[in-house]
């Protein structure tokens, strides 16, 4: 019974997140924690996996709609491939408590500087591909490194930086499911080589993150309007953080 509420959490999760191309680390591993499972040894590695395969999944109907900026982003995805896993094995030398905190603090930084976007019109112009790819390296450094070490894939902080180089909302989630998808990935790996997985929840969840990432990227990418979009994303962030600066403290 836990398992299965978890995994139709998770599901509705990867359908929002998939919309922004976020994967949803944020929502799976506050979830994973609720449910009783250790935060290092399962909800950090498992919520990488599952935001991997979401942003992977997502690039499917973004990839057919030509929304992806698959050299602007390259830069960013390589970076992020890099620190992933220099982050993970960082996150066993750093207690729960203040993982938490960083996390919580990730969030609702997240959360404020969508709710300035969301506000803001589309843009008109995008920065030149030199300036995306020196910016995006530096980054995607950063967020790779805080991704792995939190469990997220640092879209985070990838979306509102790509919005601000220029990208409208819809090239934006697409780019950022593009980059975290490699983050996710290398993150988790190397929390694998720690020995950190749980089977049976993992192919339970993974199963929910399909179907969940499919109707959320088709979603997006055909009827979803942008400030609605960016709206509900904000008010969702705010929610977990402070859901989780209450559990902190």
């Amino acid at each position: 019974m836990l398992y299965f509420l978890v995994a139709v959490i998770i599901f509705l999760a990867s359908f929002l997140f998939a919309m922004l191309g976020l994967g949803g680390g944020m929502v799976y591993v506050p979830v994973l924690k609720w449910a009783g499972f250790p935060v290092k040894e399962v909800a950090i590695p498992l919520g990488l996996l599952l935001n991997g395969l979401n942003t992977l999944l997502a690039l499917i109907p973004y990839a057919r709609r030509k929304l992806v900026d698959w050299k602007g982003g390259m830069a960013m995805a390589g970076a992020a491939f890099i620190f992933a896993p220099i982050g993970a094995y960082t996150a066993q030398f750093v207690p729960v408590r203040t993982l938490l905190i960083l996390f919580a603090g990730a969030v609702l930084l997240a959360a404020v500087r969508m709710t300035i976007f969301s506000r803001q019109p589309e843009p008109e112009t995008m920065m030149s591909l030199k300036k995306r790819s020196i910016i995006g390296g530096s980054v995607g450094a950063f967020a790779g490194f805080m991704g792995g070490m939190l469990g997220l894939g640092g879209g985070f902080i990838i979306a509102p930086i790509l919005m601000w180089m220029g990208y409208r909302t819809k090239e934006a989630a697409a780019t950022t499911a593009f980059v975290v998808t490699f983050s996710s990935f290398s993150g988790y790996l190397g929390h694998v080589a720690e020995g950190h997985f749980n089977w049976t929840l993992t192919i339970i969840v993974v199963i929910a993150v399909i179907l969940g990432s499919q109707l959320g990227g088709n979603f997006m990418s055909t009827r979803a309007k942008p400030k609605w979009v960016k709206q509900l994303y904000a008010l969702v962030l705010f929610a977990i953080a402070i859901k989780l600066v209450v559990g902190v403290l």
